[in-house]
């Protein structure tokens, strides 16, 4: 045996080890049994990998990312040979890892029943207690084929090597651009093969080291994600290092299907989407419809107080127009089809407001003693989602963006982004949304246009500005629009997800497709800088954003219904029905539950309906000309003066408070 000289990197710390010809990943960290993989000179590589000479090995924790992901990758191999174990006719479809847990498609005669969830979660149970061994070994495509020749998708998988990841989801952690390789499940006393599957890998040593699983659910995929492709039957579940983790996992599950938009909006009589409209096209009922002026009403009054112009355009263009923006050439698989009128014209619904603006700034000439000018616009756009994304008023087809395009000049470029992203941080603020992180999304090498230098400007000076916010600010290789690079506020609700909210993209490219022009202090022709900022990304979107992170109990300016008037009994309406008036003449939203209903079933109802404030009277509070106050906690004060009351109501509109 000969030496092999390898270096051990963990964090900031490099350690230099002599080790012997055939000495392994799993060698190499023996006994701590956190570590379920390596990674060698950059790769992910199984522990059974082999060493050489002079590689640089990082041990990967089950705790880290790429460990949470080798842990759950490998529970859907357990979980795929159950399923072929119970369903022999099952066909293999792909398997990967993805956030919080994994999924596998199969190709079975007919859908998973939940009660066939059970019987192959008791099956995955089996597997992982007979310590079935992970082992790789490279084939190739003939060797592939042949062996897989049962198995159609991934026969499908093999001939796309190489361009895997783009032709499907997923399908990057089964073929990649190099070797290909299959990962046999060894039994662990005979060495017999228990079952096969085409895989990049890397995976744990054995099923045994998988420490604790879940199956959640099932539902329909098509092949590859193309309706035209079969449809197959995907199983979803979920692998953790513990079991307190996974407990909490389910727990945040719980309570995020408690505060689910699509389920409050029902319960609360907020919104809908009618299948007699389509799919991604909401409705806003009355109550909804409140919540949503507001929000419109109070973005638009901070908006005139930065000095925004707001601006209207039609909902449907010439395909010219999208022509000259480049969007018909990067952008035409997310647009409705053209309609045709006028003698064959195509038009298209739009599916965003710039090219509009860009218009507008060009409708006369500009003078930079106008610059910057900012246009703003509650814009309804339409994008045409596949149905399978299509998320309540998360991931819509129609759907209205609050708008803003700054024209400035080069000199102001900074300065106005600076101001533009303070502006937006200190709105989300307004609206309860308080912890931040930004993204910064630089150029797609293979979708971009205009020249590198223009690039590489744009994108320092976002650097420079999300630098002086004093927030993390997160790398988003290859991330951003074909057009410029892009600032992406993220934030956290009060449950710890994180929404991507706000984006402030700096374009150069657009002015001079379009030709825009402003007549400079020395009076030559300049091209302007186009700053693209959609605060709430849409109107739909935060308003699902806003109704998760509340669970439904909105702060009184934003419910639509602040306060309801509860009283004692029937002859106590009028007197309530009067202090209501008092409060609607100052502009505060208030009812009176005048029904049959016993008080308690009154109180009950409105916290049902998560009312801020309800407001009781009875005998003593007409003698008094006082009222009660009862709070969401079910705390309560008496004797508040009416006046008194209406004060309390007004200031806690007025300073946004959440009660």
């Amino acid at each position: 045996m000969s030496d092999v000289r390898v270096t051990v990197q963990r964090d900031s710390e490099r350690e230099e080890r002599v080790v012997t010809t055939g000495t392994t990943a799993a060698d190499l960290f023996q006994g701590e049994r956190s570590v379920v993989a390596a990674r060698v000179a950059g790769e992910l590589k199984d522990l059974a990998h082999e060493l050489a000479d002079g590689d640089e090995i990082e041990p990967v924790e089950i705790t880290s990312e790429d460990g949470l992901n080798i842990l759950r990758h490998s529970a859907a191999h357990v979980m795929a040979q159950a399923v072929q174990e119970l369903f022999p006719e099952a066909k293999l479809g792909i398997g990967p890892p993805i956030k919080d847990g994994f999924y596998y498609d199969f190709d079975v005669e007919k859908p998973f029943h939940p009660d066939d969830l059970k019987r192959i979660e008791k099956k995955m149970q089996e597997i992982q207690k007979r310590g079935q061994k992970f082992s790789r070994r490279v084939v190739s495509d003939e060797e592939a084929r042949a062996e897989l020749a049962d198995e159609p998708y991934k026969l499908e998988l093999i001939g796309l090597k190489g361009s895997a990841a783009d032709a499907a989801e997923g399908a990057s952690a089964e073929v990649g651009a190099g070797e290909l390789s299959i990962y046999d499940n060894l039994d662990a006393k005979t060495g017999e093969l228990c079952w096969k599957d085409l895989c990049r890998g890397p995976h744990l040593p054995s099923t045994r080291a998988i420490p604790v699983f879940k199956l959640m659910r099932s539902a329909a995929a098509y092949w590859r994600g193309s309706e035209k492709n079969p449809q197959l039957q995907r199983i979803y579940g979920t692998a953790w290092p513990t079991k307190d983790e996974l407990k909490g996992y389910l727990d945040f599950l719980a309570e995020a299907e408690k505060r689910d938009h699509r389920k409050l909006g029902a319960e609360l009589d907020l919104f809908s989407v009618p299948e007699q409209i389509g799919s991604g096209l909401a409705v806003f009922h009355p109550k909804g419809g409140i919540v949503r002026r507001v929000m419109e009403d109070y973005s638009r009054r901070r908006h005139e107080e930065e000095g925004y112009e707001f601006v209207y355009t039609p909902h449907a263009t010439k395909g010219k127009l999208f022509e000259t923006s480049g969007h018909l050439d990067w952008y035409a698989d997310g647009m409705y089809p053209p309609m045709q009128l006028d003698e064959g014209v195509d038009y298209y619904l739009k599916p965003m407001n710039c090219p509009m603006h860009n218009l507008i700034f060009d409708a006369r000439g500009r003078s930079y003693r106008e610059l910057p000018l900012r246009l703003f616009e509650f814009g309804t756009v339409y994008r045409y989602e596949k149905s399978g994304v299509v998320h309540g008023l998360t991931r819509a087809r129609g759907f209205t963006q609050d708008d803003a395009h700054i024209y400035c000049t080069r000199e102001q470029m900074a300065d106005e982004l600076d101001r533009t992203l303070t502006f937006v941080l200190n709105l989300l603020r307004d609206y309860g949304l308080d912890d931040f992180y930004l993204e910064l999304s630089t150029k797609d090498p293979e979708k971009f246009v205009g020249s590198d230098e223009v690039w590489e400007e744009a994108t320092e000076t976002l650097r420079q500005v999300a630098d002086k916010q004093g927030l993390p600010l997160v790398p988003d290789p290859g991330g951003a629009a074909f057009y410029g690079p892009k600032i992406s506020v993220q934030t956290k609700d009060a449950i710890g997800r994180t929404w991507q909210m706000s984006t402030i993209q700096l374009d150069f490219n657009l002015p001079e497709r379009f030709d825009l022009e402003y007549t400079s202090a020395d009076g030559t022709k300049q091209r302007p800088v186009m700053i693209h900022r959609a605060l709430f990304g849409s109107i739909e979107r935060f308003f699902a954003v806003l109704l998760e992170h509340y669970a439904g109990a909105f702060p009184a300016w934003l419910a639509p219904v602040q306060a309801t008037c509860i009283p004692i009994g029937d002859a106590h309406v009028p007197y309530l029905a009067e202090f209501a008036a008092e409060a609607k003449a100052r502009g505060l939203r208030l009812e009176v539950d005048s029904s049959s209903d016993r008080m308690q079933k009154k109180i009950r109802n409105a916290q049902k309906a998560k009312v801020p404030f309800m407001i009781l009277a009875g005998d003593e509070d007409l003698a008094a000309g006082a009222v009660s106050f009862r709070y969401r906690d079910g705390s309560q004060e008496n004797g508040i003066p009416k006046e008194a009351a209406l004060a309390k109501l007004l200031d806690a509109v007025e300073r946004r408070v959440q009660v």
